[in-house]
């Protein structure tokens, strides 16, 4: 009898998750607080985003004063009105290397430009394009191609061949010969580098979301929304993306990085920013004449982008960590 009425209590009374594994909680690996709590314990996912929220800190400084007080507090350091080669703020090295090349104080810590331009002060601002570009052209790609990826995906027939096909297409020509051909067409402005840079990562996310959508499309919550009549857009919206949405959203974080080494590359080249606007890759482009007798000047730019692009690296790692279910921790 006693066993009997044990087992009886057993069944009206539900088991809780402390009853599991020695009385600890069992929670799914899901979820966004699962995700974040992954990232916090790893550590190269937090050298990532220690990284990113310095870089991203710098921009936001750098964008309020240029927008909100017109670089009052960079005029201090950035603007020399005796351009003189004479002149001792000129390519003045950064502390430290003063026996070696020259004089130098602490308020330039960094050393100045061929300008007399504090370096350090420039590589703030330049901040504010590196981070502006690699945000901004990645979610223009990520928007665009996650749209055409979904769409081609779920519908399959001649819209997936159509949207394919010139997913395809702009997959043939070099992303670089794609950008500048673009920027010669409307313009070299800052505005259509990021939207030629875009144009390049489309692409990438279309083919990567398509392949999931595809198999997501045959779940059997994808099949009871379709018999409860609705509609495909609120359908593609509400549960294929975001089902289908984490190794997008990894992609994207590196990506980020990738722009900024394109647009790098192009600022390097005479496109994007312009000066006097400050940017990494117009650094390192107006350093390529000091290279052997003052070398920190394209030194630390490099570094710059070396860093950020290294932080991003290191958080699209740590997500593509925790948002895989099949990694156990």
């Amino acid at each position: 009898m006693g066993t009997t009425e044990t087992q009886t209590d057993e069944l009206r009374e539900p088991q809780t998750n402390d009853q599991y594994e020695g009385g600890d909680r069992v929670e799914a690996n899901v979820g966004w607080r699962y995700t974040v709590e992954q990232i916090r314990r790893d550590t190269t996912a937090r050298i990532g985003l220690y990284i990113i929220g310095f870089i991203t800190a710098m921009a936001v400084f750098a964008y309020i004063d240029a927008k909100i007080f017109d670089y009052a507090i960079a005029s201090r350091f950035w603007y020399n009105p005796v351009n003189d080669p004479a002149n001792a703020r000129i390519l003045l090295p950064p502390v430290g290397m003063e026996n070696t090349f020259g004089s130098g104080i602490w308020k330039y810590p960094l050393g100045t430009d061929h300008r007399g331009r504090d370096i350090l002060v420039r590589l703030v601002y330049g901040s504010r394009i590196a981070m502006q570009v690699g945000i901004v052209s990645t979610g223009f790609g990520l928007v665009c191609g996650t749209l055409a990826g979904a769409v081609a995906g779920y519908y399959g027939g001649w819209i997936d061949d159509t949207l394919m096909r010139v997913v395809e297409t702009l997959y043939a020509i070099p992303f670089l010969v794609l950008v500048i051909a673009f920027m010669a067409a409307f313009g070299r402005d800052l505005t259509f580098a990021m939207i030629g840079v875009g144009i390049t990562t489309i692409p990438v996310f279309a083919r990567l979301i398509r392949s999931r959508v595809v198999s997501v499309r045959e779940e059997e919550y994808i099949e009871a929304a379709r018999a409860a009549g609705v509609r495909d857009r609120n359908i593609i919206l509400r549960h294929v993306i975001p089902n289908s949405f984490a190794p997008v959203l990894v992609q994207a974080t590196l990506q980020v990085g990738i722009s900024i080494l394109i647009v790098a590359g192009l600022s390097f080249l005479g496109f994007g920013a312009q000066p006097p606007t400050p940017s990494w890759g117009q650094m390192l482009s107006q350093s390529r004449g000091y290279m052997l007798p003052d070398p920190w000047f394209s030194l630390w730019p490099g570094i710059a982008i070396l860093v950020t692009v290294m932080g991003f690296n290191l958080l699209g790692d740590g997500l593509r960590d925790a948002l895989d279910p099949r990694i156990k921790n």
